[in-house]
């Protein structure tokens, strides 16, 4: 079974920085790509970022592009997204998500879930 497990969500004043990882375990797969989005209260999620595992091509929306960075580290099946000059627009949980290929068939995987929390 695929687990996603994050780490390095937290609180932090507007201007700091954070950095997110999500490492990908279980199961034999190849990946297609890695991501990151996030949910403030009271909206529906949104796309952050995505990295294509093929060949390292990064997408991000534009209100993170020049602040937020993904990157990626094969050997350890890992994501991470750079987070600088945080805002308190910002604030949302961040979820990572894995797209996989195994079997012929491409997959989709979530992780549970870390918060980020931005004060003015």
């Amino acid at each position: 079974q695929v687990q996603l497990v994050e780490s390095g969500g937290g609180l932090v004043q507007a201007g700091g920085s954070l950095r997110l990882s999500c490492a990908v375990s279980g199961g034999t797969f190849s990946i297609n790509h890695m991501g990151w989005y996030r949910q403030a209260p009271g909206k529906e999620r949104e796309f952050v970022a995505r990295i294509t595992w093929s060949d390292d091509s990064a997408y991000y929306t534009d209100s993170v592009k020049g602040r937020f960075t993904i990157s990626r580290d094969n050997a350890k099946n890992t994501v991470y997204l750079q987070m600088n000059s945080l805002t308190p627009e910002d604030t949302a949980i961040y979820f990572c998500s894995c797209n996989v290929r195994r079997s012929f068939s491409n997959f989709q995987y979530w992780g549970q879930g870390t918060q980020v929390a931005v004060s003015s």
